[in-house]
């Protein structure tokens, strides 16, 4: 898998307690690793749906009767599942990992490693892309992305920073966004904070956690009873809404009470939270911040 090699395949497929006959939904196709597993475990009357927004994993389309795969973000999943007739699903898998393919295509702007214009976007015909971000959003704007999504108690400098520096023209390349930063990135830390600035310029530009978010809401009335989520986060911003709704089926708050003291909620937490192991991570260094947390619809 050149394209992406998948985390925790064997144990994110075995979450999904796969029915032969089963219909199931790979939210984040990519590569294609997961939906080859489920599929290999399907029989031939199962149903495996893909989504996936960004164009170049169409080249990795699976060959197979079974299997659709609709070139959309998956905050739409309900949408587009009913447009091919599927109203309940028994099992939905997600990766929400930038692919290996978006990190090593230098152009595609993921990666501070390369020289190159600054994009970011997974889907390529989205009009907002970290240049957008960078060079038009105002002060308060990129001080509240930074830290709500890079969690940067340096946030209000970096932003004023960027700021100042747009009046001397505008920031169109990685290596000239990483000239601006040089001041908050010390020796032996400069990788980490990078990383994090990327990561929440990456998260804004692709509206990450509203979609989650979304996407989220929808399982719920997407699965049957006994269905599975079976879902891999690779940073605590994610990780805590999937907990969180798999936990309580909210984001905030707590559940209400019945008159007897009992709380309803729409899942149940399946084993717990699994991450790669030490001989994964040395075949893959990508996996090492993988968190998968696998939950069982309950009777409704």
């Amino acid at each position: 898998m050149s394209y992406h090699n998948p985390v925790l395949l064997d144990e994110t497929v075995d979450g999904l307690n796969i029915q032969p006959a089963g219909v199931y939904v790979d939210v984040t196709f990519g590569g294609g690793g997961h939906s080859r597993e489920i599929l290999n475990r399907l029989g031939p009357n199962g149903k495996l749906f893909a989504f996936d927004q960004d164009k170049d994993a169409l080249a990795n389309k699976i060959d197979d009767g079974r299997f659709t795969l609709i070139n959309e973000n998956f905050r739409f999943i309900k949408r587009f599942l009913r447009f091919y007739g599927v109203r309940k699903v028994d099992g939905i898998l997600g990766d929400f990992g930038v692919s290996s393919h978006q990190f090593d295509v230098a152009e595609r702007g993921f990666s501070t490693r390369f020289e190159s214009r600054l994009d970011m976007r997974m889907n390529q015909q989205s009009s907002l892309s970290a240049f957008e971000v960078i060079n038009n959003y105002e002060e308060k704007q990129l001080r509240a992305v930074l830290f709500n999504y890079g969690e940067l108690r340096s946030a209000p400098k970096i932003a004023r920073t960027i700021i100042s520096a747009r009046k001397e023209g505008e920031i169109e390349t990685s290596e000239r966004l990483k000239e601006i930063l040089q001041p908050f990135l010390p020796m032996g830390r400069e990788h980490k904070i990078l990383a994090q600035i990327y990561q929440a310029i990456r998260i804004e530009v692709n509206q990450e956690i509203e979609a989650l978010k979304e996407f989220l809401l929808q399982t719920e009335g997407l699965l049957n009873a006994g269905g599975r989520l079976s879902l891999i986060s690779y940073h605590s911003l994610e990780d805590r809404l999937v907990k969180r709704y798999i936990r309580s089926g909210m984001f905030e708050g707590e559940p209400e009470k019945d008159f007897y003291g009992n709380i309803s909620v729409p899942f149940k937490k399946v084993g717990k939270m699994i991450v790669p192991s030490s001989e994964e991570i040395k075949r893959n260094n990508r996996a090492r911040s993988a968190r998968l947390r696998i939950a069982e619809r309950t009777e409704e």
